[in-house]
């Protein structure tokens, strides 16, 4: 009996992803946000791992991204937290979690999410977007044109 309730708890505590040494671990990702996430970051040169659709308790399932020897910046966590908010980030340095914040929605983004008003002066001027985030529904508005988009629409157009 001991021996099931211990094989048990292995089998709970399974690693899906080999830790990295220095990095940063995305954690609590909503399930097919990591790909995502990876296209955004545009990461050609990092190695990487993503795991999909794992088990989670806080989720039930979730997604992880490792990125190895890369720490973002501040305008790559923005545009994470539009993707999943409430994702958590680890700064691995040594092998250990030097640094762990849950990201949240910024209140503003600039030159992150393109409009999607064709007639919007950011699409014929050389002018950085700037787009106001509003948290319940999830949608942006721009500063310019006062487009406003639903969360659907400005996660396609993240860039």
């Amino acid at each position: 009996m001991a021996k099931k309730i211990a094989e048990g708890a292995l089998e709970e505590k399974k690693r899906y992803i080999r830790p990295i040494e220095e990095g940063t671990a995305l954690d609590h990702l909503p399930i097919n946000s990591a790909l995502v996430i990876l296209k955004v970051l545009d990461v050609k040169d990092t190695p990487m791992t993503a795991a999909i659709r794992v088990p989670s308790r806080k989720m039930g399932r979730k997604d992880l991204v490792f990125l190895e020897d890369y720490f973002l910046s501040k305008k790559e966590k923005d545009k994470i937290a539009l993707i999943a908010p409430n994702a958590t980030l680890n700064m691995i340095r040594g092998c250990k979690v030097v640094h762990k914040e849950e990201l949240s929605l910024p209140d503003k983004v600039e030159d992150i999410v393109t409009c999607i008003n064709p007639n919007c002066i950011t699409n014929h001027e050389s002018i950085g977007t700037k787009f106001y985030v509003y948290k319940n529904p999830l949608r942006v508005k721009c500063h310019y044109c006062e487009k406003i988009m639903a969360e659907k629409e400005f996660r396609e157009r993240i860039k």
